[in-house]
């Protein structure tokens, strides 16, 4: 089976942990060299500003650093599923209830990190809703994060569908990292476009915690589901060695 590669360079504005790139846009980059629904799993944190190899076998995808192996993908035939959302207004109420206002592991966070400025990080701040189901937050997309046709790129995508499914799970002083991400983008989305993201817990098996997580245009419009799975971590030992 022919196999093809290419290079690619997660660069510093789009870290998670300060030393490693956010899971959600690694996932995302790698996925986007497959069609359909995609489940991509983290072997190792996401090294910045360093050149990684891409290869493509078939169906499949491997990221690579060198020998070691970061993340590999694949299409699967999955469903995700999928809350209905709630309005853009209770969205942005429940953003004012994020917890990541009080403590945050990674507060540079692409996604989630309340230290980012605006058109810097997306600055998702998934509080929770009135009805205790799941957490929301409004998001807009800026200029920067479009591709040349002037749409939003998928691995961003990607990244706004992440962090929701760790605040989504809902149980205080958890610390976890993105383990697996499986992802259906279900339609187009424009930068300047308002949106709801949710995350809502869906299981716990040991260590792993597993949440879902969706994004829609604020016409209730689908962009894109996923379902995350979470390794609880040591956060002192995790600290100490990815800051």
């Amino acid at each position: 089976m022919h196999t093809m590669k290419t290079e690619i360079i997660i660069e510093r504005r789009y870290r998670g942990p300060t030393t490693s790139g956010n899971g959600g846009y690694a996932c995302g980059l790698l996925a986007g060299y497959l069609d359909g629904v995609i489940e991509v799993t983290l072997k190792a944190p996401p090294p910045l500003e360093t050149s990684l190899t891409v290869s493509l076998t078939g169906n499949e995808a491997r990221l690579l650093e060198g020998e070691r192996e970061i993340a590999s993908a694949r299409r699967v035939t999955a469903e995700t599923p999928a809350l209905e959302p709630p309005s853009l207004l209770e969205a942005t109420a429940a953003a004012e209830r994020y917890a990541g206002f009080q403590q945050h592991l990674f507060p540079e966070c692409f996604v989630c990190g309340p230290a980012r400025r605006e058109n810097d990080g997306l600055r998702i701040f998934a509080g929770t809703h009135t009805s205790e189901r799941y957490v929301a937050a409004p998001w807009t997309p800026d200029l920067s994060l479009a591709d040349p046709a002037g749409l939003v790129r998928s691995e961003f995508i990607w990244a706004a569908l992440d962090c929701p499914g760790y605040f989504g799970l809902m149980r205080p002083g958890l610390a976890a990292v993105l383990g697996r991400m499986t992802t259906e983008i279900a339609s187009e989305l424009e930068p300047g476009q308002a949106c709801v993201v949710l995350g809502w817990p869906l299981a716990v098996t040991g260590r792993k915690h597993y949440s879902g997580t969706a994004l829609y245009a604020a016409d209730g419009r689908l962009i894109g589901k996923a379902q995350t799975t979470w390794v609880a971590v040591d956060p002192d030992k995790f600290n100490s060695e990815h800051t």
